[in-house]
């Protein structure tokens, strides 16, 4: 097997659409640069994902120069929504992601008269403008300080393709082998590593990818949004039906390691991989 190499970089300016591939990014300390600073809510401030709304996965979200993003999605013509007034100016709205409840400015009626359209649902689209903002980590598994923007919990999310391999490897096995093989984005990481053995990730604790070393801080709990084809919003059985036979750690069907970054520094495809701990 030949030396572990970082082989994709991904980031999800809206939290729950498409995300993007770009050959490096810049990690910051509550993850990379672009990632997951968008997020939609109902009125009443309850955040909304693919969990819900399956077809969040064939709307995409591209990056603008300053900030802002351009959304797309069937149907509907392409909008460019900047990045709103500090909060400071605007004012913010509470936002609940799971237990944690975080202040976001609104992105404005344009934003939420589109996005609105594509669900059906009176939605509305928020910004995560201020790092102050963000979010803690979970105590159990950060340092004081820790903190995290729109993502479900952690400042990034690494896979490998070898376990990918195993885990399809071990689908086609299975009675419902015609779900298989799924590709790497039902799992929505930042990071994919190359040239690791099946499974490995369970036992690091500390890694490096390029100039950017990490704490390994918890195995990634998998969930509905797995079992969503990412091209058709239609949903499956699997991986979740596998994972229950064949990865569980604890009471979760896991797959991917969450991690937190232990200082900034940019990754890059092709950067060497390396277990620290």
């Amino acid at each position: 097997m030949y030396k572990p190499v970082l082989t994709a970089v991904h980031f999800y300016p809206v939290k729950s659409m498409a995300g993007c591939a770009p050959g490096e990014a810049a990690v910051e300390p509550w993850g990379l640069a672009g990632d997951r600073r968008w997020m939609l809510a109902t009125p009443d401030g309850r955040f909304i994902t693919q969990r819900q709304e399956p077809r969040l996965a064939l709307a995409s979200a591209e990056p603008l120069p300053g900030g802002g993003v351009r959304l797309t999605a069937p149907g509907l013509a392409p909008l460019d929504v900047p990045v709103p007034p500090h909060g400071d100016e605007a004012g913010t709205t509470p936002v609940e992601i799971f237990e944690d409840k975080v202040e976001a400015v609104r992105a404005g009626a344009a934003a939420d008269a589109w996005l609105t359209a594509y669900l059906g649902t009176e939605t509305r689209l928020l910004h995560m403008d201020d790092p102050a903002r963000r979010r803690p980590v979970d105590p159990r598994y950060a340092a004081p300080g820790d903190t995290v923007s729109f993502a479900d919990g952690y400042p990034l999310l690494l896979t490998t393709t070898a376990s990918l391999e195993e885990l399809n490897s071990l689908i086609a096995a299975g009675d419902r082998p015609g779900e298989g093989p799924l590709p790497m984005n039902r799992f929505r990481p930042n990071v994919v590593v190359d040239g690791t053995e099946p499974w490995a990730e369970d036992g690091w604790r500390r890694v490096r990818i390029g100039e950017v070393a990490f704490r390994v801080v918890k195995p990634c709990g998998r969930c509905v949004v797995t079992t969503t084809d990412q091209r058709t919003a239609e949903r499956g059985k699997e991986p979740l039906r596998t994972l229950a036979r064949h990865h569980r750690i604890g009471k979760k069907l896991v797959f991917g390691q969450n991690l937190i970054p232990e200082h900034t520094g940019v990754v890059r495809v092709g950067d060497a991989f390396e277990v620290l701990d």
